[in-house]
C-alpha cells in the first residue's frame, strides 16, 4: 500500500525537511510526497481503492499501536493508497472532513505545518515498523 503525503506549502531546505527525509528513507513501503501551493494547485488522483486521512484538529488522537493496526487492516483489505492530507493554515472545511475516512490529530496543541509533516513521517515509519514486528519499546 502506498503512503501518500499531500501537503500544502513548500518545505524547502529546512531542518523539518531533513527530519521528513530521514524517516521516509526508513519506511519499507512505497511513500510519495506531493506538495501543493497554499491555495489552488492540482491534487493528483488517488489510487483506488484508497483511504483518505485528514490531519485535523478535530480528529482522533490515538496511540501508535492503534494507528499501526488501522494501516495494517487497510493494507490487508487491499487498499492501494492511504492518502494523508495536511491542509493550509485554516485547515479543512466540514465538506472535506465529511469525505475523509479518518480524521487524525496529533493532540489539541497547535503545530506548525512543517513540524506536523515531520511528525507524520515519523509516525508512518513507526507504524510500518510495528507491522513488520520490530520491537516497540513503549508497548506492554
Amino acid at each position: 500500500m502506498r503512503l501518500h503525503i499531500v501537503a500544502r506549502g513548500k518545505i524547502g531546505r529546512s531542518p523539518e525537511s531533513d527530519i521528513v527525509q530521514r524517516y521516509v528513507k526508513r519506511i519499507a513501503w512505497d511513500v510519495r510526497i506531493t506538495e501543493l501551493p497554499d491555495q489552488g494547485g492540482r491534487i493528483p488522483a488517488m489510487d483506488t481503492p484508497g483511504r483518505l486521512i485528514l490531519l485535523d484538529e478535530t480528529g482522533r488522537d490515538m496511540p501508535s499501536m492503534e494507528f499501526a493496526g488501522i494501516l495494517g487492516r487497510w493494507r490487508d483489505d487491499g487498499m492501494r493508497e492511504a492518502r494523508f492530507m495536511l491542509g493550509a493554515a485554516d485547515g479543512f472545511d466540514d465538506e472535506a472532513r465529511s469525505r475523509a475516512d479518518l480524521l487524525l490529530s496529533f493532540g489539541r496543541l497547535t503545530w506548525p505545518h512543517m513540524l506536523a509533516r515531520a511528525m507524520l513521517a515519523e509516525q508512518l515509519w513507526r507504524a510500518t515498523s510495528i507491522l513488520a514486528n520490530h520491537p516497540y519499546h513503549r508497548e506492554g
